[in-house]
């Protein structure tokens, strides 16, 4: 997966008041991969979480919320206690996860580290939500476009009835999301491609009512 991948996390970096940025992927739709580290301590603090099962990343996950700790050399880290120990041997003052989400699927993590402690504010807070809003989406067309790709031999459906219910599904899609067209394709394609379906049989699905998309 190439997309653009050092972009990905200089986003980050550029636009808020941190240190360092790491982008990852899983969820179910491939394994887990590094998309991205700014610098080497973000790669560290990514792999260490990965090495030991727990994490700030992995309740981000679990939760699809973001995960803020402000003060990580003076928490007790009872959740992770083996990840905090190994943080309180770093630099690192801060950690700032957030999910990488498209409605109902889960793309991966984005995790933000700081060596000040403190907490974003409520505009840089808005602008990491913005971004890793964006960075889902981004990861989203270039996993399907790979997994798409690799299904050189599945037959494709040209018939007109079906594009017919797939643009009316797209109407029906961005209007429950609150997106436009593009991102509205590109939801049901990767549900269709989690639910092993085809675009026409989620499109009719949506059509029917019988799949609603929440914002």
């Amino acid at each position: 997966m190439r997309p653009d991948d050092s972009r990905l996390c200089a986003r980050f970096v550029s636009a808020l008041p941190i240190t360092g940025a790491a982008v990852s992927v899983f969820g179910g739709m491939v394994p887990e991969t590094s998309i991205c580290a700014s610098d080497v301590m973000a790669a560290r603090l990514d792999e260490m979480q990965f090495d030991l099962g727990e994490g700030p990343r992995w309740d981000s996950a679990s939760s699809r919320l973001p995960v803020h700790e402000t003060h990580v050399q003076h928490s007790t880290h009872q959740n992770w206690p083996m990840f905090g120990a190994a943080l309180k041997q770093t630099e690192v003052a801060a950690l700032f996860v957030y999910p990488l989400s498209v409605a109902a699927l889960d793309v991966g993590v984005v995790e933000l580290y700081s060596l000040r402690p403190g907490p974003l504010s409520a505009r840089d807070n808005a602008i990491a939500q913005a971004l890793a809003s964006e960075t889902a989406w981004t990861l989203l067309d270039h996993l399907l476009s790979m997994q798409e790709a690799a299904r050189t031999t599945e037959p494709r459906d040209n018939a007109p009835l079906s594009r017919r219910e797939i643009h009316q599904a797209t109407g029906m899609v961005l209007v429950q999301l609150g997106s436009n067209a593009t991102e509205a394709l590109l939801v049901m394609r990767a549900h269709a491609f989690s639910h092993d379906k085809s675009l026409r049989d989620v499109a009719g699905d949506v059509v029917e009512r019988r799949l609603v998309f929440a914002a």
